[in-house]
């Protein structure tokens, strides 16, 4: 088969990755770093977009990319409305939805409209998203939050989940839809998911607000105390998402997002570090327990992944806490470059068909209502 290169994107907040690979080899893999001075200077995310692709552009001349053999350009999905699970064509539809940030501003967000705009320059290549972080299957029951003026929300590392819940159903020779799988990511956010024969039937809204506390998210926290703050005197909402979602969890205990520098403090016989990293595993390893009853007991495995999964002190907190449930995997890290690239890959094999953003792949949304 003739070799199929692909291009991936993946703005992150103080970074920017890119790879390029042919088939499912990389032959070029680069992190730029963003100083936040640097950024600062970008009143919002999408003002950055021409200071990015420029960068990216610059990168890939100078590492001598041809361009022109590039046939896929895979961005890393935004904060667009819910969809379906898949690999998406980048239309106009999607880009407006990026540009005004429907559900939120994220460098993410850049991702896809990067990529449009580098595949038109090129000759053969098509522009798309994969797993973005909306991607929705929960189940109806699951949607409910107790009130009709809320609702939970399915926002979660989609792209990372998938792609390690498929290279684990390979090492088995099974596959995905073939699985009861609990996935649980531990980077900057802490998602666990419900993977029932290939859908996430229900999961936590990592970005803000529920399940466990991260390096940098509070999780879920007591409403009454909550009520109370956002009607003290003083108190903003901007401080209160903050608090929420960027200065909360290990931030707000510890004054950084590191959780590596925990784990070292930990190890040197810190007793608080070692107990707020407890709570933390702690936490995960009791949503893990509702997931498992999401899915009736009936679990294949349970999988630790992320940044976090590094960390020996927190995997063993938490396989000592659901061992009994089913066999624990770990998966440290992600590889997210690698995801975007393959999802890129099927299409251009024709394993899969890339869908078209709009109202059919489109989960309990209307044209006019976000």
């Amino acid at each position: 088969m003739p070799l199929k290169q692909i291009l991936a994107i993946n703005p992150g907040s103080t970074s920017t990755k890119i790879a390029v690979y042919s088939n499912a080899k990389v032959i070029f893999l680069k992190s730029i770093r963003h100083s936040n001075e640097l950024l600062s200077q970008f009143k919002k995310i999408t003002d950055q977009y021409e200071f990015r692709k420029n960068i990216i552009l610059d990168e890939l001349h100078h590492a001598h990319i041809e361009l022109d053999k590039i046939e896929a350009v895979v961005g890393r999905g935004g904060l667009i409305r819910p969809i379906k699970s898949g690999i998406y064509i980048i239309n106009e539809r999607m880009k407006d939805d990026l540009r005004e940030g429907i559900l939120g501003e994220h460098a993410s967000n850049l991702g896809g409209l990067i990529a449009d705009d580098i595949a038109k320059s090129l000759p053969n290549a098509k522009a798309y998203i994969a797993d973005p972080v909306v991607v929705d299957e929960m189940q109806p029951v699951a949607r409910f939050a107790g009130h009709p003026d809320f609702n939970r929300v399915s926002i979660f590392h989609a792209l990372n989940q998938k792609a390690i819940a498929r290279s684990y159903a390979r090492l088995l020779n099974s596959k995905y839809e073939e699985l009861n799988l609990i996935i649980a990511h531990m980077g900057g956010g802490i998602s666990i998911g419900a993977h029932r024969k290939g859908r996430v039937i229900d999961v936590n809204n990592a970005l803000d607000g529920e399940g466990p506390f991260s390096p940098e998210r509070s999780g879920t926290l007591p409403a009454g105390q909550l009520i109370k703050m956002c009607f003290s005197e003083g108190v903003t909402m901007d401080a209160v998402k903050k608090m929420v979602n960027g200065e909360g969890g290990l931030m707000a205990y510890f004054g950084t997002n590191s959780a590596y520098q925990i784990e070292l403090m930990a190890l040197d016989g810190d007793d608080n570090a070692r107990l707020i990293q407890d709570a933390m595993s702690y936490q995960v390893a009791k949503d893990i327990g509702a997931m498992a009853t999401v899915l009736n007991g009936e679990v294949d495995a349970i999988i630790l992944t992320g940044g976090i999964a590094n960390n020996p002190m927190v995997v063993e907190y938490i396989k000592k806490m659901v061992t009994y449930i089913a066999p624990v995997i770990i998966y440290p890290g992600e590889d997210e470059m690698h995801a975007l690239a393959m999802n890129g890959l099927m299409v251009l094999k024709g394993e899969t068909i890339a869908k078209e953003y709009c109202e059919e792949n489109m989960v309990g949304f209307t044209s006019d209502k976000v």
